[in-house]
């Protein structure tokens, strides 16, 4: 959990200096509004899951920063698709979040005791 805690924290500095770059236009203030908590708050989720006092209480917080990581995916769609201009800002950040997803999807699995053998 230590290289997802790690590639989360990175991913929120990330988000941070792109919305810097947004114009303070009232649009881009809501939109990068909710870009800025779900994309801070996949990695904050991961660090309330390891001081978790339960394997219960552990999964649900990587439940919540998956979900999080989903949300995140929906907002930076949306702002590249709305303006164009910031598409090759976005790319890097769509990518890592996929990743991000992938990693945080792959662990639950492991979690629940659930791998592609079973399905």
């Amino acid at each position: 959990m230590n290289n997802i805690k790690t590639r989360t924290y990175q991913f929120s500095i990330s988000t941070i200096r792109f919305l810097n770059l947004l114009p303070s236009k009232y649009l881009f203030n809501v939109i990068g509004n909710q870009l800025l908590r779900s994309a801070t708050s996949i990695g904050a989720n991961i660090v309330e899951a390891q001081a978790s006092s339960s394997r219960k209480e552990f999964i649900n917080y990587v439940q919540i920063s998956l979900k999080s990581s989903n949300e995140t995916g929906y907002w930076l769609q949306l702002i590249m698709d709305s303006f164009p201009q910031y598409r090759s800002n976005l790319n890097s950040l769509l990518n890592e979040n996929l990743e991000i997803s992938k990693m945080l999807g792959a662990s639950l699995l492991t979690l629940k005791g659930k791998n592609k053998k079973q399905n």
